[in-house]
C-alpha cells in the first residue's frame, strides 16, 4: 500500500471503511471481556488537580502558531467540552 497522499477512489474508500469497522468491533469485543471495568472510566486520584505555573522551554514559533489558530483570551485558549464529544 502506498502511504503518500493521493486521491482515494471509491473502492479505497470502501476498503478503508470495513477495516475501521472491523477494528472497532475487534476492539469492543474484547472490551466486553474484561471484569471489573469501571463505568463511565471515571478514575479516582489523590491529587486531580495541578497547580499553574510558567512553562519551562516555550517554543516561541509554536506558541505564536497555536494561538493565531485557537480562540483565545490573552494567555488561555478557549474551548467548550460539549464541541469535544
Amino acid at each position: 500500500m502506498d502511504f503518500l497522499w493521493h486521491k482515494v477512489s471509491e473502492k479505497e474508500k470502501e476498503s478503508i471503511r470495513k477495516q475501521a469497522k472491523e477494528i472497532m468491533d475487534n476492539f469492543s469485543s474484547e472490551l466486553e471481556k474484561i471484569e471489573n471495568l469501571a463505568e463511565g472510566g471515571n478514575v479516582k486520584r489523590e491529587n486531580y488537580s495541578r497547580k499553574e505555573g510558567k512553562g519551562k522551554n516555550t517554543d516561541k514559533k509554536f506558541r505564536k502558531i497555536f494561538f493565531e489558530n485557537a480562540p483565545h483570551d490573552k494567555d488561555f485558549v478557549k474551548s467548550e467540552k460539549g464541541k469535544w464529544l
